[in-house]
């Protein structure tokens, strides 16, 4: 995988126009500038709360809260830009599962709720059944799970939304930052490279990827291009206080692959 090496002539219409995308995303910011803007809060070892519209969500100690990265999916489920009403829905590290709530709301068919964290897995539990309860033609299904790892073979997604924890710079020793905050570029391509080889995307369906020049970004997108993927840009974030940009992409599958 990774960045093209065919000649332009070669290419088809859909990797033209990913790598044309990809020829205009930003560099990684400096080392010391991916520090600054991922220094995590002091009281992660602590029980918080977090209130998203009308809701209120408990926090247990080494479960992260949703930041504005995150909040940008939760918003677009909830408006409706990723659309998961009667459709098959992933939620890749679902953290405190506010995605969860909003997609049992707007009527998914099926929700998997995945983290590799039990915390946060129970956490998403207890949220989806206060908040959203049973309902006629939904079924929730949290699972604790590496990436896919735990995903039975056959199962095929509609719709997968994935934050990563792709910061490309250590910025703490505690092994629960790293994993929620700078795994690196290696959980991405994992992921892209589980959902080729088990074939876990319906054949319309879409990822809806968050990533930020805060990691390496313009490497994740070859990446996923390489892999068979054509991004588009779902919205892009900008800061008056920083010099980081965040990329909310959607991804779907070339008819090529």
């Amino acid at each position: 995988m990774g960045e093209q090496t065919r000649t332009r002539a070669a290419l088809t219409d859909d990797e033209s126009t990913a790598w044309a995308l990809h020829g205009t995303l930003p560099y990684t910011l400096p080392v010391d500038e991916i520090v600054a803007l991922n220094t995590p809060k002091a009281d992660l070892h602590t029980p918080r709360t977090y209130a998203y519209r009308d809701w209120s969500f408990e926090v247990p100690p080494g479960v992260f809260m949703p930041g504005e990265t995150s909040r940008m999916i939760h918003d677009r489920l909830y408006d409706g830009t990723i659309p998961v009403g009667g459709r098959s829905y992933a939620a890749m590290g679902v953290g405190l599962g506010v995605e969860a709530v909003v997609a049992g709301l707007r009527g998914a068919r099926e929700i998997h709720a995945m983290d590799v964290d039990p915390e946060s897995v129970r956490a998403t539990t207890g949220a989806y059944e206060r908040i959203v309860g049973e309902r006629p033609g939904t079924r929730f299904r949290p699972r604790v799970s590496d990436l896919f790892g735990s995903v039975p073979d056959g199962s095929e997604f509609d719709v997968v939304t994935f934050n990563p924890p792709a910061v490309r710079e250590a910025v703490s020793e505690d092994p629960v930052v790293v994993r929620n905050v700078c795994a690196g570029i290696g959980v991405v391509r994992e992921f892209f490279d589980q959902v080729v080889q088990r074939n876990l995307l319906a054949s319309d369906g879409e990822i809806y990827l968050i990533v930020s020049n805060t990691s390496e970004l313009r490497n994740i997108v070859a990446y996923a291009i390489g892999a068979g993927f054509v991004p588009e840009v779902v919205h892009h974030q900008t800061w008056d206080t920083d010099n980081a940009q965040t990329f909310l992409f959607k991804l779907r599958q070339s008819a090529t692959v």
